[in-house]
């Protein structure tokens, strides 16, 4: 179970750009240049039968030519030696991201779901995450809520929020 501690918490994804409020919701006009930049997030990770433990990370991100984000990411847990998560994800519909994580097997999808962010993917050690982000009214921060699965079985949830640093 050691690989599952890399699978939380991932990227915390919004944007600066606040359009209309959807269900008291702020609406994200472009998620993707929130990245752009530094971002820094905190979260408590509660593993079954583990002790919860804080995990750190800074985001460096930009966006390309082909509009996608590159960001890179120094992730640091309680405990553990620092690691590096790179993302690549683009726009590929309203509403819609996809690409790739390190620590993902396959694609990452991201759907815009009332004013909020879902994110599923399959960790290389086959555990199922999905995230939710809900924007902060100051377009500045979200809360992040993860939860991991094997089998089905809830084996991890993280909680947490994101920042973007000027």
């Amino acid at each position: 179970m050691s690989r599952l501690y890399r699978a939380a918490p991932p990227m915390l994804f919004l944007a600066t750009a606040m359009g209309p409020v959807s269900a008291g919701v702020p609406h994200l006009d472009d998620p993707l240049r929130f990245f752009a930049g530094r971002t820094e997030s905190v979260s408590t990770i509660k593993v079954i039968a583990r002790k919860p433990y804080r995990s750190n990370t800074v985001g460096h991100g930009e966006i390309g030519a082909d509009g996608a984000l590159d960001l890179v990411q120094r992730v640091e847990e309680d405990g553990r030696p620092a690691f590096e998560r790179r993302w690549r994800i683009r726009k590929i519909a309203p509403a819609r991201f996809s690409g790739t994580m390190s620590e993902a097997k396959g694609s990452v999808t991201i759907d815009e779901i009332g004013g909020r962010f879902r994110f599923r993917f399959t960790t290389k050690s086959n555990f199922s995450v999905e995230q939710w982000l809900t924007p902060a009214a100051d377009g500045r921060s979200a809360r992040s809520v993860l939860m991991v699965r094997r089998l089905g079985l809830k084996v991890a949830s993280s909680e947490g929020i994101v920042r973007r640093v000027e």
